[in-house]
């Protein structure tokens, strides 16, 4: 399955790049998505999983890796960056400072909060715990792209490895209080999963029940359900829609067993 075509946002003010902000996607290994942010001929890459592959990719393209930015620490979103940079030495590595024994490679340590700029475009770092301590998702205010690693899945959320079900409801609700156009890109093909269990929780939910067969039709097509939107996350994604930790929790322990 190769990459669909690029979402393109273009630029609002006229004081920025005249070239407009792309975002496309690189499946890789099983389930895992690598986001390429292109600019002309500049690019910035979210959790590149592996290297050969997206190396490959931003070749084809003519691309040169000017940023790496990273959500969490885990294998499947920093194993590539140590061959990215072999052929790359001068890109930036983007990752939680409070987590540099476990990110390693950074040249600049962000926390939430902190207002970076990656190719010409301002970037609001956002702490939001609960997949693991120190997770960072990435909101582009002005281009309308979220970043947002294994917190917030289309049609679910990540699973409680090092955080509680408080900060995982906390994290959660401070996304769905982005503007509901935000495009929504998330590192893994969970969705027809994550939609399945949703319509046997609540059978009678028109929305979900409809999106779920949206979804099963594009992945017969072989075509990536990413990026979702905020809107569209608020209306069909329980764990979006818990009214309290406490529900989430209930409801991420029946993910966990479904």
């Amino acid at each position: 399955m190769g990459h669909p075509d690029p979402v393109t946002s273009s630029a609002s003010a006229a004081a920025r790049p005249a070239d407009p902000l792309q975002v496309w996607l690189i499946p890789v290994l099983h389930d895992n998505y690598v986001f390429v942010l292109q600019r002309g001929q500049r690019a910035a890459l979210v959790d590149p999983a592996v290297a050969e592959p997206v190396q490959a990719q931003l070749e084809q393209h003519g691309l040169q890796l000017e940023a790496i930015l990273h959500t969490h620490h885990h294998s499947d979103h920093i194993g590539g960056t140590p061959g990215l940079l072999r052929h790359w030495p001068t890109a930036a590595v983007i990752a939680a400072a409070s987590d540099r024994e476990r990110i390693p490679l950074q040249t600049q340590g962000v926390a939430g909060g902190d207002r970076i700029t990656v190719l010409d475009e301002p970037i609001n770092v956002l702490a939001v715990p609960g997949h693991t301590r120190s997770h960072l998702a990435y909101w582009l205010p002005e281009s309308g792209h979220l970043f947002c690693g294994d917190t917030l899945f289309v049609g679910g959320c990540g699973r409680l490895f090092e955080g509680t079900p408080q900060q995982m409801h906390q994290s959660l609700q401070q996304l769905a209080a982005l503007p509901e156009s935000t495009r929504v890109w998330c590192a893994h093909e969970y969705t027809q999963a994550n939609l399945s269990w949703a319509a046997a929780q609540v059978p009678d939910d028109g929305a979900i029940a409809a999106r779920l067969a949206q979804v099963k039709a594009l992945r017969a097509a072989g075509t990536a359900t990413v990026p979702s939107s905020i809107g569209e996350e608020r209306r069909t994604n329980l764990f979006l829609r818990a009214g309290s930790a406490a529900e989430l929790e209930t409801r991420r322990r029946s993910k966990d067993l479904w």
